[in-house]
């Protein structure tokens, strides 16, 4: 099971995008709603997430997901639930995916440091202790991170080469039509 987190605010594109190319490559991609059921993006649309904080359950996790945006990332990065999920992770060895200003969250934990990871331009001061990576899409052991939304369904198809290997994200690729 991957947990993708949504909280108002939260970039659209790399939100819908992740869960819909996984959900094509039969994960159990589920979206919790850090700020309620009914979570508004960035560009006004509203999205009814699958569960509320309360219900998450990490014995299967394989995978969470923090999509960028503003005030989206602000959100994420207050919420309990995000940092309890966080710390799961880390403690469990568990892939943790941050897009856009959403590594931020990970650099302020410190998760960055000695590791390639990659954010929207101008947030590269929050990766404390990265190196920044010229990449669009930046996988560093458990940690994948990627640039913005331009290359959500590329930072998709990271997450599943992580678990299925790149010749099936490639034949995926090609499916949706991407270069």
């Amino acid at each position: 099971m991957i947990y993708l987190f949504l909280a108002d605010g939260f970039e659209e594109i790399e939100a819908l995008a992740v869960v819909d190319v996984l959900r094509r490559a039969h994960y159990d991609v589920i979206t919790v709603g850090v700020t309620g059921q009914a979570v508004r993006g960035s560009h006004g649309i509203t999205v009814a997430a699958d569960i509320l904080p309360d219900e998450i359950i990490f014995e299967n996790v394989e995978a969470i997901v923090l999509p960028g945006g503003m005030p989206g990332t602000l959100n994420l990065e207050k919420a309990p639930c995000v940092q309890q999920a966080i710390d799961y992770c880390v403690e469990n060895n568990v892939l943790i995916c941050a897009i856009c200003a959403a590594p931020s969250i990970l650099g302020h934990k410190g998760l960055l440091k000695g590791k390639k990871a990659i954010c929207y331009p101008g947030f590269e001061q929050e990766l404390e202790g990265a190196i920044i990576s010229k990449e669009s899409v930046c996988c560093d052991g458990g940690i994948i991170t990627a640039k913005g939304a331009g290359v959500a369904i590329d930072f998709a198809l990271a997450i599943m080469a992580h678990f299925q290997g790149n010749i099936k994200a490639q034949v995926l690729r090609s499916v949706l039509q991407c270069r």
